[in-house]
């Protein structure tokens, strides 16, 4: 029989070959949820689950349920594809906003960054990424037909494209263009204040500001 190492014997500790692994017992399976984050390391995923186990239970329900609220309860907007729990955003909804300006984003969260900087109050629309043909998204795969429907049905004055500054979000932006080719419509571009390459939800509110602020004919 193999011999079995004793309760304080440091044997007895060792990290479990599954753990991080879904299988695990709860912690190791909560560490390895976090770990699947973008740009949590394991070591504060380990951080991370042993912060929620240290919560009082009703915050870490709380927690809980509010990572199945957003999996559940949120889906994109039928005119403009931003977040909400009703077939149109809040923001498509708010009758202040300017029905003649459209910014186009790639995402959401480029959504909320331009919404924190403040200033801007036209429309949004979220492509729901950007061209990147090495990973198999081209434009059938982005939301620029209904972007191109919502200017054919009139209203629309101003198209501002706010894809990020790189290579991939200017070919993204080209296309667009190319798209509402012959629209009456005027195209403009956030001004180049922006990082080369970095994203809109990276950038301050100030640096936003005046990018929206600054925008020139695309």
């Amino acid at each position: 029989m193999a011999e079995q190492p004793a309760p304080g014997d440091r044997r007895s500790r060792r990290r479990d070959p599954a753990a991080g692994r879904s299988g695990g017992g709860p912690l190791d399976r909560l560490v390895d949820g976090f770990a699947r984050l973008p740009g949590i390391g394991h070591k504060s995923a380990e951080r991370l689950a042993h912060h929620v186990l240290q919560m009082p239970l009703a915050e870490a329900l709380a927690f809980a349920e509010a990572i199945r609220g957003v999996r559940e309860d949120l889906r994109p907007c039928t005119v403009c594809f931003n977040l909400g729990e009703e077939e149109r955003c809040a923001i498509c909804r708010d009758p202040r906003r300017d029905v003649t300006t459209l910014c186009v984003v790639e995402r959401v969260r480029d959504l909320l960054a331009l919404e924190e900087a403040g200033g801007y109050q036209g429309l949004y629309h979220v492509l729901q990424g950007r061209l990147s043909p090495l990973n198999g998204v081209g434009p059938e795969q982005l939301s620029i037909e209904p972007l191109v429907k919502r200017v054919r049905d009139g209203g629309v004055v101003e198209v501002i494209m706010g894809t990020t500054p790189n290579v991939e979000g200017d070919a993204t932006a080209l296309a667009v263009v190319q798209r509402l080719d012959g629209l009456p419509v005027r195209i403009t571009k956030l001004a180049r204040g922006l990082t080369v390459g970095a994203a809109l939800e990276q950038a301050n509110r100030d640096m936003l500001a005046d990018a929206l602020a600054g925008r020139q004919p695309f």
